[in-house]
Formats: C-alpha cells, sequence, structure tokens
C-alpha cells in the first residue's frame, strides 16, 4: 500500500504531462483592445495542407473572446491561390501593405510548424506554432509567443490546437 501511495503521484504527473502545452512568450508592452487590429496571413511550415489557414479561422473568435472587437481580417484576395496557404514573402508583404492602408493599429501574425497527428497506434495530435503582434505603424514586434501541444489518442486536432491557442492568447499583455 505505501509503495502504491508513492507511485499514484509520480503516475499521475506523468499522465497529465502527456497532454500539456509547452509556452514561451516575450513580456511585451501593453496592447489596447479597443484599438484597431487585423489577423494577418499565417505562414504554414508544415507538410500538413492548408493547417495555418486552418489556424486563422480558429484565432478569429479567439481574439474576439480576448475583448478584440475591431477585427478585420485580411481578404481573400490577396491569397494568390486558395489551395496553398499565402507562405511567399510576396504574400505576406502584401497583407501588410493592406493591413497599414487599413489604418490598424495592431496586425496578429505568425507560423504554423506543426499541425498533424503522430503516427503510431494512438495516433496523438501535435500542434505548434508561434504568434506575433506587430505596430504596424513601425513594423515593431511588440509580444511574441510560441508554444507546442500534443493530445491523447482520441483527442481531435482542432480541438488540441484550440487549447493551444487559447493558452497563448491568455498570456497577451492586457492594456484597455
Amino acid at each position: 500500500m505505501t509503495l502504491f501511495r508513492l507511485l499514484l503521484p509520480t503516475l499521475a504527473a506523468l499522465a497529465l504531462g502527456a497532454c500539456s502545452a509547452t509556452l514561451q512568450s516575450t513580456p511585451g508592452v501593453a496592447l489596447d483592445r479597443t484599438q484597431s487590429w487585423v489577423l494577418l496571413p499565417l505562414v504554414n511550415n508544415t507538410e500538413t495542407a492548408q493547417a495555418a489557414l486552418s489556424a486563422e479561422a480558429m484565432l478569429e473568435p479567439l481574439l474576439q473572446a480576448q475583448g478584440i472587437h475591431d477585427l478585420k481580417i485580411y481578404p481573400n484576395t490577396v491569397v494568390q491561390d486558395s489551395l496553398f496557404e499565402p507562405t511567399e514573402r510576396k504574400v505576406v508583404d502584401e497583407a501588410l501593405r493592406w493591413a497599414k492602408a487599413q489604418g490598424a493599429r495592431y496586425g496578429l501574425s505568425g507560423s504554423v510548424q506543426e499541425w498533424r497527428y503522430k503516427a503510431g497506434i494512438d495516433g496523438e495530435p501535435v500542434v505548434g506554432v508561434t504568434l506575433r503582434v506587430i505596430d504596424l505603424a513601425s513594423g515593431n514586434v511588440l509580444w511574441s509567443v510560441t508554444g507546442s501541444q500534443s493530445g491523447w489518442g482520441r483527442d481531435a486536432l482542432s480541438g488540441t490546437a484550440q487549447t493551444l491557442l487559447t493558452q497563448m492568447l491568455a498570456r497577451m499583455p492586457a492594456g484597455q
């Protein structure tokens, strides 16, 4: 019985660690959520087609849940071919020019490094994302965060991604 009491906390920690997120963020400056924001294209650095577009679709309501209600999304006409992500520097630069022309204060951009199910019997979902808030007037990065998360074998990739993105945005420094 004593061995069981000693092993139980260790086993519980290992089980919880299997679905935990790893996050690193910069302190950043207070970001005014009442200002105008633009969700810029994310770069897809994965082998999963349209992973960045999936992440962008999740970010829109998550940003609004963080109190960012003046949020514009870059127009689909900026994306040259909707089958492929806007990963080329030219498209990202074009989206930045569009955002500045809108008079927005902040732009949220980033990249997706991992968005897949692991190979194997369980096939756990794994997600890796980097986000950064850019002051569109100066081009300076005001805040950034990178994170990764894996889920359980029966978890959905979208659920794992939503959990990670929510945790990432919760670290964004609050202004007003």
